[in-house]
């Protein structure tokens, strides 16, 4: 059986993590750890501790009316990518114990091609 690594819960929600193929689960925000338990398999979890978070990036659409889903980027250089049934109230109650100037909006599709873009039309450049 797995051993929580929090003494109090702050917020527990059904939550997908997008390890390789969608999981589905509970996902819990504590005092000392994010917590993701699966539903069918309860020893296949993932407990983060709030001091290995090195940032959240928080994919934003419809110009922050929906968060689709959010990644969770670890010191050791991991990344965990969720979505709960309410990502607004998970990454709030995150917010309070990492801060939020570690909680980011990860970058759009276009911006994601106009950099792309860029990227190449600086290597063009450098060459001729």
């Amino acid at each position: 059986m797995a051993q929580s690594q929090n003494t109090k819960v702050d917020l527990t929600v059904p939550a997908t993590s997008f390890m390789g193929l969608a999981e589905y689960g509970n996902m819990m925000i504590g005092d000392r750890a994010l917590e993701f338990y699966n539903e069918r398999n309860v020893e296949d979890y993932i407990q983060i501790p709030w001091d290995q978070i090195d940032h959240i990036a928080a994919s934003v659409m419809f110009r922050g009316r929906m968060i689709a889903r959010w990644v969770v980027f670890t010191v050791g250089g991991a990344n965990y990518s969720f979505s709960t049934r309410d990502n607004r109230a998970a990454l709030r109650a995150i917010r309070d114990h990492i801060g939020g100037e570690k909680i980011l909006r990860s970058a759009t599709f276009f911006g994601v091609i106009r950099a792309g873009l860029a990227g190449i039309w600086r290597r063009l450049t450098r060459r001729g």
